[in-house]
């Protein structure tokens, strides 16, 4: 057991105290650190966190405005991705919330875009993946849960409350069913964030661990074997890791659109 001993408070891999030992912590990668320094962390302090995020914002903008911007006929590489992406969004909200869902179709395409570079984004080496974070899934998904939340009140006035008494249910199990959707729509943004954040997390996390036993070859037999294992775990995790990215951010933007059809149109 002294040979692979896991230390919580070390960095990434190094070598034990014994000389021998494999020491790793594959949950490092999500320490919030500040950029400039090694002090505390405070609400206004820049962070990898902040820079990763900077850096998101920045891809999207040389993908839709950048790349969009000439308009070819024969559109280019970086043109076409990015019409690809706005018509893919744009079918998701209209056949989903319908029509009057596509005012607010830059919202929900914002939304889509900032989770899925966030989450490839994180997949480049020494990168930092904010979507791993609940603080940060959690502030778009209270977002998703007010907006829609004020839409309903706001187009359905006192008939949005329809959404949570489902008329086609006999009448004496109405009120039971009330209580239920009540709870589950106010249970919406937890859900909603904890799934993008525990997704991200795990990923990573699994990676990290198989990338610690990499270097084993250079310290006994056994690493000749368990080396090239891990190699392979970790392209594998890293190719499903890829399409978990952005799988993740259309769960996120559909449920967004689900939610806004409550919004829109209430009643069961």
């Amino acid at each position: 057991m002294d040979q692979f001993t896991v230390k919580p408070l070390r960095g990434n891999i190094n070598v034990a105290e014994h000389g021998e030992g494999l020491a790793f912590h594959p949950m490092d990668q999500f320490a919030i650190k500040p950029l400039f320094g090694d002090g505390a962390v405070h609400w206004y302090t820049i962070t990898n966190s902040t820079l990763w995020m900077a850096i998101g914002v920045v891809a999207i903008i040389l993908l839709m405005v950048v790349g969009s911007s000439r308009r070819a006929i024969v559109p280019t590489k970086g043109q076409s991705l990015a019409e690809l992406t706005y018509g893919f969004v744009h079918k998701m909200v209209e056949d989903v919330a319908g029509k009057d869902g596509l005012k607010y179709f830059p919202y929900i395409l914002t939304l889509f875009l900032f989770i899925v570079c966030s989450n490839v984004l994180g997949l480049l080496p020494k990168a930092f993946t904010p979507t791993s974070h609940i603080a940060v899934t959690a502030v778009l998904a209270v977002l998703v849960f007010v907006t829609v939340t004020v839409i309903g009140f706001v187009k359905n006035g006192a008939h949005f409350l329809e959404l949570f008494w489902v008329k086609s249910a006999p009448l004496p199990l109405r009120p039971v069913l009330a209580v239920i959707e009540v709870i589950s729509y106010f249970v919406r943004p937890v859900s909603h964030s904890i799934r993008l954040a525990g997704n991200m997390m795990a990923g990573h996390a699994v990676i990290k661990v198989f990338a610690a036993f990499a270097p084993l070859i250079l310290m006994s037999f056994v690493g000749v074997l368990v080396t090239p294992l891990s190699v392979l775990a970790i392209t594998a995790m890293y190719g499903l890791e890829v399409i978990v990215a952005i799988v993740q951010a259309y769960v996120f933007t559909i449920l967004t659109c689900v939610y806004l059809k409550d919004a829109l149109h209430p009643a069961h």
